[in-house]
């Protein structure tokens, strides 16, 4: 069947396994998208998207498409573990490559590094950004929130190898846990990693809890963190901590961030180009036309 999906993913899930980010995780509504349950569905089923570099190298070909940039992750992971057998996303890169599309990554996992060589061309020619999503390196908590993901600390690697090959990269500091990995010292220990491995930026984000998650996360807090329960209740009626709660946590990562000059200093702006021949497969679309959202057909 024919299904609209807006984001240049390999799954519909995250990490597939057992507990792996199954409380947190923001991707999990998409499932129900699919007739699936966010629940245990999200943590057993998935569904890949087996033809998707086939069905991009269609699109990009198409005359409507004006080489808008793809932002690959911003709902669920390119990088999961399924993508160690489908390499999936490499042939998306290949793709973008070979059109001089901008593009971009968000990822929790070092796999991403196995592309290194095609993120490179990328950022060369077209306009390449990475990601890595690393909100805590706090040994104890990383194991109770997010058990099976890659360590933070080979997270935190990964950026630093992407950057020392020229990659501008970034880390997304998320989420962030009120009472859980907000104190100074956490966050503190996140900020000068990032800053010791040479992220580019580092944003923060508390967590966020839609519909969806809420259900999934509160009964994880509650058999982990009993006792801070009561005031998950009270800060999360809806889905996002009060604005001075979440003001508060930002206000200390600024804080920390301005201690670190790599943070402080002004930093060039990535300019993409596209390459002045045409792909090996077609003709490179016209700016005739404005951008269209990608329909993938599910494999």
């Amino acid at each position: 069947m024919d299904l609209p999906l807006y984001d240049m993913t390999t799954g519909t899930g995250d990490y597939i396994s057992n507990g792996t980010i199954s409380h947190n995780c923001f991707a999990r509504p998409s499932h129900t998208y699919l007739n699936f349950d966010a629940g245990r569905d999200f943590e057993r089923r998935i569904v890949v998207k087996v033809n998707a570099p086939e069905v991009l190298r269609r699109e990009l070909r198409r005359k409507s498409w004006t080489g808008a940039h793809v932002a690959m992750g911003t709902n669920t992971d390119p990088y999961q573990r399924c993508e160690g057998r489908y390499r999936l996303t490499r042939g998306v890169l290949e793709v973008l490559r070979d059109y001089a599309n901008p593009c971009s990554v968000l990822t929790k996992s070092p796999l991403l590094l196995r592309d290194l060589d095609l993120m490179v061309e990328l950022a060369g020619t077209a306009g390449f950004s990475a990601n890595l999503s690393i909100g805590t390196l706090d040994e104890e908590v990383w194991r109770r929130s997010e058990p099976g993901t890659p360590h933070p600390k080979a997270r935190m690697a990964a950026v630093k190898q992407l950057v020392a090959a020229g990659i501008p990269c970034g880390i997304l500091m998320a989420p962030i846990l009120p009472g859980i990995s907000d104190s100074p010292e956490q966050l503190r220990a996140v900020v000068r990693a990032a800053a010791d491995a040479g992220a580019s930026h580092l944003t923060p984000l508390t967590l966020h809890l839609r519909p969806g998650v809420k259900e999934e996360f509160m009964p994880w807090l509650e058999e982990t963190y009993p006792e801070l329960v009561p005031g998950y209740r009270r800060l999360y009626r809806g889905s996002n901590a009060p604005k001075p709660v979440r003001e508060e946590i930002a206000d200390r990562v600024r804080a920390e961030k301005r201690r670190h000059p790599a943070f402080t200093s002004p930093t060039t702006p990535v300019t993409a180009r596209r390459l002045p021949d045409p792909p090996p497969r077609g003709s490179p679309p016209e700016a005739s036309e404005p951008a269209a959202q990608l329909s993938l057909t599910l494999g």
